[in-house]
């Protein structure tokens, strides 16, 4: 008889009818992780913790509306026989762009009204974005989902030295599967890192951090995306299938792609989308700062633009940071007046 090692039990406790999974836990966890980083931040900023609190309690509802739509509408030949596990996401089946697109709409609305830039705003939440990705690719790990091709044993635990607990958890019935979600999640981990050192470049522009998160987690993800089993498809056009796969070619060295159902398509969304956002990406921090139209600073006062027409003192808010600047702002403006009082009428 052939013994598959112990998996883990994606069914966390039970509370009389109420049963909670794993898989919601570590979304809480990622939503927690990501409020406590964006409330740290925005404390440089003035902003109050009751700020990231209303943002997170509506955009968590949001992105994952809109993650689920999003992975519903590529898989709608199978829900719409199935239109009550449609609400199921404790199964699994949501979409991370599609969650962007519901956390960036969300902010979108509850920035503005707050009268804030929405990119200033967008800029000091993006590293929360990233933890939560981080965080939440664990719930994938739990439910055995999201994981890439077939591979040997040897190669997760001799090759790649991955953990045994994780290595057992990647064998889906007597097959080894690439973890996938743990390579997302290094990944992730690597471009917090980034994100946090380059936050404090005096140089960097309003919306660069945005984007900077945009390219570095698509770069990732198009390379990642190709090993999966479980990519949402579309029929595209016979070039750019070709072009998404030679621009993929230099993985071939090391890793195989993972399986795609013709009948699904013959292009991985997730790649496509990665590709778009990492040209738009390069393209607006490079036509914005050509122009002249970066002006705003990461670390510029944080202004609110909707208490009055004229800004008085309370609606700026410096940074920490920037003290030592004022200090020198200062020091040039008392000689500049003593130069003015010096100098012969």
């Amino acid at each position: 008889m052939t013994m598959f090692p112990l998996l883990l039990d994606p069914i966390a406790f039970t509370l009389g009818p109420l049963t909670v999974h794993w898989y919601g836990i570590t979304l809480g966890l990622a939503a927690l992780a990501g409020l406590l980083i964006a409330v740290q931040e925005g404390k440089r900023f003035g902003l109050s913790p009751d700020f990231f609190l209303d943002l997170m309690l509506y955009g968590v509802p949001s992105s994952i509306i809109a993650a689920r739509l999003y992975y519903v509408a590529f898989k709608w030949g199978y829900y719409k026989d199935h239109l009550g596990e449609i609400i199921q996401i404790w199964n699994g089946g949501i979409a991370i762009y599609g969650a962007l697109i519901g956390a960036f709409l969300c902010g979108y609305f509850y920035i503005r009204a707050k009268g804030f830039n929405y990119l200033r705003i967008v800029d000091i939440c993006v590293p929360s974005l990233l933890i939560g990705q981080m965080i939440g690719r664990w719930g994938n790990f739990i439910n055995q989902e999201a994981y890439g091709g077939p591979v040997e044993r040897s190669f997760l635990s001799d090759t790649l030295h991955i953990p045994t607990f994780i290595v057992n958890q990647m064998n889906v019935n007597g097959v080894y599967h690439h973890p996938t979600f743990l390579y997302e999640s290094l990944w992730s981990l690597l471009g917090l890192i980034i994100l946090f050192v380059i936050r404090r470049l005096k140089s960097l522009r309003a919306g660069e951090l945005l984007f900077t998160y945009l390219i570095w987690y698509s770069i990732g993800r198009f390379f990642i995306e190709a090993l999966r089993t479980d990519s949402l498809a579309f029929q595209g056009p016979a070039w750019l299938a070709k072009l998404i796969d030679a621009l993929w070619s230099p993985m071939t060295t090391a890793f195989e792609q993972g399986y795609l159902n013709p009948a699904e398509g013959n292009i991985r969304s997730s790649q496509l989308l990665a590709l778009i956002l990492v040209i738009a990406g390069i393209v607006f921090i490079v036509v914005r700062r050509q122009f002249g139209w970066a002006k705003e600073r990461y670390n510029d006062p944080l202004i609110n633009h909707k208490r009055a027409a004229g800004v008085s003192e309370s609606d700026i808010v410096i940074p920490q940071q920037t003290e030592a600047v004022q200090e020198e702002t200062e020091t040039t403006k008392n000689d500049a007046e003593k130069e003015d009082h010096n100098r012969p009428v």
